[in-house]
């Protein structure tokens, strides 16, 4: 889908693009949400830059993400979407800053760039320029990142307090299902700002960016926020490894005491399984079968030698 958003009175709003368009001046933002071939070339000829593929945008390496072109700054970062549903994935998310607009291409549909949209199209300060949306964009996504890396926190912390929980309501699988969820919310949101890092450096090389005091501030500001929660989403992942390693501890610590009571009553119950045994052989000549009190001498027997064991396990404090 192709979406040329030009900056009008009220805000952003929306314009035709047909193939023998011709690029108006106010045109702040196009966004280019998986195009197919046409859209990429009405877009191309629009611009008079050439866009990058699906198969650029996913290469790792730096100097095939960032790079100068055509006059045009070309920056991929990837982005974490998925974070509220089951399967988290980062994204390869193309922004290209070009005679003072914006292009956006991608093939997923982070959340920021509805939200940012949203707002932009109602409030006509919102955004007055192609660089006002570039980093209005990123001011969303990072703070999409930051509302992201809160819930992941608060969700740890709740695990946490059911981990160590003396009577714990669930079991440990949910648990750890809960922290291997965390976790990877946790390492993809560093990931991306990592990416979304190198993004903001490498911004800072346009003429668009360059040339404004104003924009410089705010890509500064963007980035101490980058690397603010760059080092948050570290905490949260160290934070995931060290109840993981106590989970399994606890785990280990449960089967031991398990397997310590089995231990325990197979010794308490070893005397008395072998003076049953014994006394169960019928052999013709055995001095015992004529006793008259050698029944309940063999049950008192047994007992004293089950008594004997657990007086003396729980003197040592096994029991």
């Amino acid at each position: 889908m192709l979406r040329v958003l030009r900056c009008g009175g009220g805000g952003l709003t929306p314009i035709e693009a047909g193939p023998d368009w011709v690029l108006p001046d106010d045109v702040a933002w196009i966004d280019l949400t998986d195009p197919d071939k046409a859209e990429e070339l009405v877009a191309e000829a629009g611009l008079g830059v050439l866009l990058p593929t699906a198969e650029e945008m996913a290469e790792i390496e730096v100097s095939s993400r960032l790079y100068q072109e055509d006059g045009g700054t070309f920056m991929t970062a990837f982005l974490l979407v998925g974070a509220d549903g089951d399967d988290p994935a980062l994204a390869p998310v193309t922004f290209v800053l070009a005679k003072g607009r914006l292009i956006t291409i991608r093939y997923v549909e982070p959340r920021a760039f509805v939200a940012y949209a949203a707002q932009a199209e109602r409030d006509a300060d919102f955004c007055r320029s192609g660089v006002d949306a570039f980093l209005g964009l990123l001011d969303a996504i990072i703070d999409r990142i930051a509302d992201i890396l809160e819930k992941t926190s608060a969700e740890v912390d709740v695990t946490s307090g059911e981990i160590f929980r003396p009577a714990r309501k669930v079991g440990f699988k949910p648990l750890l299902r809960q922290l291997g969820r965390s976790q990877s919310i946790a390492a993809k949101a560093r990931s991306s700002l990592v990416s979304l890092s190198r993004l903001l450096s490498f911004a800072a090389l346009s003429d668009e960016i360059a040339d404004s005091k104003d924009y410089r501030e705010r890509l500064r500001s963007l980035q101490r926020d980058a690397q603010s929660l760059t080092g948050h989403s570290a905490y949260v992942t160290e934070n995931v490894t060290f109840l993981l390693d106590s989970a399994v501890g606890l785990i280990n610590t449960d089967q031991n005491e398990i397997m310590k009571v089995f231990s325990v009553w197979a010794v308490i119950l070893m005397p008395p399984t072998l003076i049953g045994s014994i006394y169960g052989m019928n052999f013709r000549h055995m001095p015992e079968l004529g006793w008259v009190g050698g029944y309940p001498l063999a049950l008192v027997l047994m007992l004293v030698t089950m008594l004997v064991p657990i007086w003396w396990f729980r003197r040592k404090g096994w029991l």
